[in-house]
C-alpha cells in the first residue's frame, strides 16, 4: 500500500505533495483528521528502524515541554508520537515498503527518485 501522513494544514506538505506528482493509488492520511494508529506506528518503525526517526525535534511542542532537554528513550518518542500529531516529522511516505520521512530537500529529490524514477 501506498500511502502518505501529512497535515493538509501544513503548507509545507502541500508543496511537497504537489511537487511530488503522487501516482493515483496513494491513500492521504491527514494525521490532525485521522490519528496514527498504534499499529500504523509500528509499521513505520519496521520500515525506518527508529521511533526517533519519525519524531520531530522541529515540534514546537518538543521545546515547551522541555523534551529538548530530557534523555528520550524509543518508548518516549513512541509515546509522544500517539499523544499529539505534532511529533510525527512529516511528511511520511511509504512507497513500495521503503520510507521516506521528512521535508528536507534531499528528502524530497529522494522520493521523487523513488516514485518516479
Amino acid at each position: 500500500m501506498n500511502k502518505i501522513y501529512y497535515l493538509k494544514t501544513c503548507s509545507t506538505c502541500v508543496r511537497i505533495i504537489k511537487a511530488l506528482d503522487l501516482p493515483s493509488d496513494f491513500i492521504f492520511q491527514d494525521i490532525k483528521e485521522e490519528e496514527i494508529t498504534v499499529k500504523q506506528l509500528e509499521g513505520m518503525y519496521k520500515l525506518s528502524g527508529s521511533y526517533e526517526a519519525l519524531f520531530s525535534k522541529r515540534a514546537k511542542l518538543y521545546k515547551e515541554m522541555g523534551l529538548k532537554d530530557a534523555n528520550l528513550t524509543e518508548k518516549d518518542f513512541k509515546h509522544y508520537i500517539l499523544d499529539h500529531y505534532t511529533f510525527l516529522s512529516r511528511p511520511v511516505i511509504i512507497y513500495k515498503n521503503k520510507i521516506i520521512i521528512g521535508n528536507r530537500a534531499k528528502t524530497v529529490e529522494a522520493a521523487k527518485q523513488a516514485i518516479h524514477g
